[in-house]
């Protein structure tokens, strides 16, 4: 089953990053049926607040009548001091065209492009090392 992606105007991912997925969904699943929703999940083991290393990324895409749409793309991090505790870093929400960012808050459309092109190109050569451990569930 060939896996199509539409990009949500106004706030294109590149074709790499398009790829990571269909392979990640591809190679995760035999099959996605009669699935609504995807959700894959990136994980470095050993990343820790003491160590660091690559964040927890999250995808979510959600079908459309033949195709898929990004509903989002969320990277983790590890945040306090004290007692750390994994937040949400950079969250790119596709509904609504906008994108946060946990020091500033929904940044405006230029500021939202350029953070989302650094924050995809940076995740593609990360995943492209071999460091994530990808999940893929369905609903």
């Amino acid at each position: 089953m060939a896996i199509k992606i539409e990009q949500v105007a106004g706030l294109n991912v590149p074709e790499s990053f398009i790829d990571v997925i269909v392979n990640a969904i591809t190679e995760g699943r035999d099959s996605v049926g009669v699935a609504k929703a995807i959700i894959i999940n990136f994980r470095d083991p050993d990343y820790s607040p003491e160590v660091g290393g690559f964040h927890p990324v999250e995808v979510r895409l959600e079908k459309q009548a033949t195709s898929w749409q990004l509903v989002y793309i969320t990277d983790f991090s590890y945040q306090g001091r004290f007692e750390p505790e994994l937040i949400k870093e950079i969250d790119v929400c596709f509904s609504i065209k906008q994108v946060y960012h946990f020091l500033t808050g929904w940044l405006n459309a230029r500021e939202g492009k350029e953070l989302l092109a650094l924050f995809i190109t940076n995740f593609v050569d990360y995943f492209n090392t071999g460091c994530y451990q990808v999940t893929v569930t369905t609903e």
